[in-house]
């Protein structure tokens, strides 16, 4: 009967988490989709970024902090008995990274930006999986970079 029990929360908890999931990865392509090409995203330095005709630079960042479900937590818990990569997390990283990267693509279109240059992201993790506590892990991703406006 216990097992009954146990099997029966698991399903829920997945249907649940994959349900939610799904939908915040529907709504990342959506925006994503909207967004395309407008501002344009660097990750590393611009050798040749000619400066005469910026009229405005700025910075721009976001922080999201996502956590996973419980039926991710389950099995990354199991995983964590048997050793190896927990690739249960990666689905959450991938979330957050790009939805903090979206976020600063749309600070910058309502500043008028047309690019962001030196984009950086910091992964924090909030609690990790080994301590003692009953609370599900989160991550914290922030994501900054410089938003230029050019002369028109």
């Amino acid at each position: 009967m216990d097992l009954i029990i146990i099997i029966t929360c698991l399903i829920i908890c997945y249907c649940t988490g994959n349900a939610i999931e799904k939908k915040h990865y529907n709504n990342i392509k959506e925006r994503e989709l909207r967004l395309y090409k407008s501002p344009c995203i660097s990750y590393g330095k611009i050798e040749n970024l000619n400066t005469n005709n910026i009229n405005n630079s700025h910075l721009v960042s976001s922080s999201v902090v996502i956590g996973c479900d419980y039926f991710k937590l389950f099995l990354a818990k199991l995983r964590n008995i048997f050793g190896g990569n927990v690739s249960a997390y990666e689905s959450v990283l991938d979330r957050g990274r790009r939805e903090a990267i979206l976020r600063i693509r749309e600070l910058a279109v309502a500043s008028n930006a047309s690019e962001v240059i030196n984009v950086k992201i910091d992964t924090v993790i909030l609690n990790s999986l080994h301590s003692n506590s009953k609370i599900n892990p989160k991550v914290c991703i922030t994501a900054y970079g410089t938003a230029i406006e050019y002369d028109k």
